[in-house]
């Protein structure tokens, strides 16, 4: 009789620990589920924060690019009116040049 209350109390901690067993397994899937949400909800927040960024540098570098070509485009037009100022005498320029070819310079 004594063996078989031994069992029936093995039987019943074997049971007690499958059910232990199946919490943690329970646990555990509860704890994956609530740790991939909050990376799935976390990612969500980093790519609408990245995007939000991204579009503000880029909308600040087209201005900055646009802002240096509007300047190139002034110093190319103020440089070609100079050129465009500057008188251009070629009976001296050919005198010069017919003086400096005879000296050997």
């Amino acid at each position: 009789m004594a063996e078989a209350a031994d069992q029936q109390v093995l039987g019943h901690l074997l049971k007690i620990e499958a059910e232990a067993a199946a919490l943690v397994d329970d646990a555990q899937a509860e704890a994956d589920r609530r740790v991939a949400e909050g990376e799935r909800l976390n990612r969500s927040r980093y790519d609408e924060q990245y995007g939000r960024e991204a579009a503000e540098f880029e909308q600040i570098y087209e201005k900055e690019v646009a802002a240096v070509k509007e300047d190139y485009q002034h110093q190319l037009d103020t440089y070609r009116k100079s050129l465009d100022a500057i008188a251009v005498d070629r009976d001296r320029f050919r005198a010069l040049m017919d003086d400096f070819l005879a000296k050997g310079i």
